[in-house]
């Protein structure tokens, strides 16, 4: 008996431990490399499938080794077995994502000893394309695997706010795939010059071992495993069809798994699963089996695809209906990006300042040094007044600055009455809209900083039973900054965080959210229940953006971290049922209606909860109420007179009929 041992390297070099939450919204402690070791020797997959001593390979030390258990096989079986697969971990169908040095590993751990890699490796990709961070770098990645086309393939422009994932991603990629110090196998010129029939690189699984097949029907709703043999004529007929629907179709849920007859452990999977010819099919959901498919008809595979992925996924009763008014809704979020009198605001927040007595510890000089040394004069420069034009070569804000700007509000939130805290609010209301400034906010509470929304948020909650036109200021400025919080992605998933518990309020950050949105949606105040119903507008687009892009690119399946989850379709509940009670209540302001019926629009259309949802909406006689608004006294004294907004109002009481 051999023991086998895994090693576990972090191509990020501890970067993702960093970085990860704060640019995905989700904790990835490594971008995780691996490789056998067995038999002296440690074996990985890069340049097609690599040999060296243990520990000796260009990733260095590893961070981890993990036992694996032993094997009863020799090591001239082992070594048969990788000259058997070789042809299929070639340097041409290396892909970071989708076939990596994962998938090698986890097929020889399997052939060596039954088992499988830890899932907290294996998982490692969907768990990073769950993310919105994830799912927007994959067209990135995956031309980073692009093959050379007749048709050359302009790059899809990248983000400014994804730059750094692009890169950082582009340097592991290159270190993943790279040659160790004791070479590669060489690889038949058979096997480098094979033609694929598609430009990139197959998102399809090979399983050389019960144990890898296994694996991905666990892991997966549903899979389509193909039987194939090197001597099989019809297999290679059917081969670019099947290639092609895996192009089209995989994605978290939905798996493609290929077994050649002939390699590793292929003929003992055929056995397991009564395969007796080649081509032939299996299709599994959940789980089970639940078709077989023999013989090369691609007419019939593709339904027999379609059919699978179907059950699994079944189309959002939402996308065969026509909602033009719904789906002509922008996205993008509504941000409030007025610049105030610089030195007017600069000068009330100081004279609060000076006035103040109650606070002798806080030490005024310092504070207001920072903010009229500092930060005022960055966003002078980065957001000057109407008929000024901005520096051509305004530079980022410093950590540093942000971080004694944070200090200084923590300062003040101590010293000064809260209504007196507006100017300071506004501040920052206007800073959220520079994208440093926004990534910086999301990610201080996980550097030991002060969440300075989190503080705003409180105060402006505490604030909230005061009737006084500085409560009321205090209440439209928080709105406001809230609403810009969603200019930038990963703040918006921090605002949103179900998880996150902030220290100074009682529940989960979203639900913190909620509790101060759902009132200042019924205040007396229009100005205030328009920045509200702005508010709500953004929260629901943040929701709707990936449903709708899940529709866009037609792949089921696909996990939406941002849309689904704990707790999610109980909390749309309440959302849903505080929109539809500010509507009722809405009389006066159309732009308020407007913003309302939009949100409602938004977290209905395509929610993963309608049949919830659906029931609901009819007890609260929603219908009712959207009709209301068209009739005389409904929303002013004719009710609602634009078209559009009496088109919208009419195509949600049908989504909703």
């Amino acid at each position: 008996m051999s023991s086998v041992k895994l090693y576990v390297y972090d191509l990020s070099n501890g970067l993702a431990r960093q970085l990860s939450l704060q640019m995905t919204g989700k904790q990835i402690d490594g971008i995780w490399h691996t490789s056998v070791v067995v038999f002296d020797q440690e074996i990985f997959y890069g340049q097609g499938i690599c040999i060296t001593a243990p520990g000796k390979s260009h990733h260095g030390s590893p961070m981890q080794i993990l036992d694996m258990g032993e094997t009863a096989l020799d090591e001239e079986t082992f070594q048969h077995y990788l000259s058997e697969i070789r042809e299929h971990y070639t340097a041409d169908k290396y892909h970071l994502l989708d076939f990596n040095c994962n998938s090698f590993t986890n097929d020889c751990i399997g052939f060596l000893t039954g088992n499988s890699i830890p899932s907290w490796i294996k998982d490692l990709p969907q768990d990073f394309l769950s993310t919105p961070f994830g799912a927007a770098l994959r067209p990135t990645i995956d031309n980073m695997y692009r093959r050379p086309s007749a048709t050359p393939t302009s790059p899809s422009p990248t983000p400014s706010n994804l730059e750094l994932g692009s890169s950082l991603l582009q340097a592991m990629a290159s270190q993943a795939a790279s040659g160790g110090s004791g070479g590669p196998y060489p690889i038949p010129a058979s096997t480098t010059q094979h033609a694929t029939p598609s430009t990139l690189t197959s998102p399809i699984q090979i399983a050389t071992n019960p144990t890898s097949l296994r694996s991905l029907i666990t892991s997966h709703r549903c899979v389509s495993a193909f039987f194939t043999s090197a001597t099989c004529a019809p297999c290679r007929t059917v081969e670019p069809v099947f290639e092609d629907l895996a192009h089209n179709t995989a994605s978290g849920g939905v798996a493609f798994a290929k077994v050649d007859l002939a390699t590793g452990l292929g003929s003992q999977i055929a056995s397991q699963w009564s395969v007796s010819a080649t081509p032939t099919f299996l299709f599994f959901l959940d789980g089970q089996k639940v078709h077989e498919l023999k013989g090369a008809d691609a007419g019939e595979l593709r339904t027999q695809v379609n059919l699978l992925i179907f059950q699994a996924f079944p189309p959002h009763v939402h996308a065969s209906m026509s909602f033009p008014a719904i789906r002509g809704i922008s996205l993008q979020p509504i941000l409030f990006s007025q610049v105030p009198a610089w030195d007017a605001a600069l000068g009330k927040l100081n004279s609060f300042i000076d006035a103040d007595t109650c606070a002798p510890e806080l030490d005024r000089s310092n504070v207001k040094g920072i903010l009229s040394g500092k930060v005022v004069p960055f966003l002078r420069a980065r957001f000057p007044v109407p008929g000024q034009s901005k520096p051509a070569n305004s530079s980022p804000p410093q950590a540093e600055m942000l971080s004694q700007w944070n200090s200084a509000t923590v300062a003040l939130s101590k010293a000064l009455p809260l209504p007196e805290m507006f100017p300071l609010i506004d501040f920052w209301r206007l800073g959220l809209l520079d994208v440093p400034v926004s990534s910086w906010v999301a990610a201080a509470g996980n550097k030991g900083t002060t969440d300075v929304t989190d503080l705003l948020l409180h105060m402006a909650v505490s604030v909230l039973e005061i009737s006084s036109p500085s409560s009321r200021n205090l209440l439209l400025i928080t709105l406001r900054l809230l609403a810009n919080g969603f200019a930038n992605t990963s703040l918006a998933r921090h605002l949103l965080d179900p998880t996150l518990k902030p220290s100074r309020l009682r529940h989960s950050a979203r639900q913190n959210m909620t509790d101060f949105l759902v009132p200042t949606l019924l205040h007396a105040d229009a100005p205030v229940r328009t920045a509200a119903a702005s508010l709500a507008f953004n929260i629901a687009a943040h929701y709707q953006r990936p449903l709708v892009e899940a529709q866009r690119n037609g792949k089921r399946g696909e996990p939406m971290a941002d849309s689904e989850g704990e707790g999610q379709g109980d909390w749309e509940v309440e959302i849903v049922s505080a929109v539809v009670e500010a509507l009722a209540r809405e009389k006066q302001s159309e732009d308020v209606v407007h913003r309302l019926t939009a949100s409602l629009a938004l977290f209905l259309h395509l929610s993963p909860y309608w049949t919830q949802l659906s029931s609901f909406v009819e007890v609260l006689q929603v219908k009712d109420i959207l009709e209301s608004k068209l009739q005389p006294g409904g929303c002013g004294q004719q009710g609602v007179q634009k078209k559009e907004i009496q088109k919208l109002l009419r195509e949600v009481v049908a989504m909703c009929s």
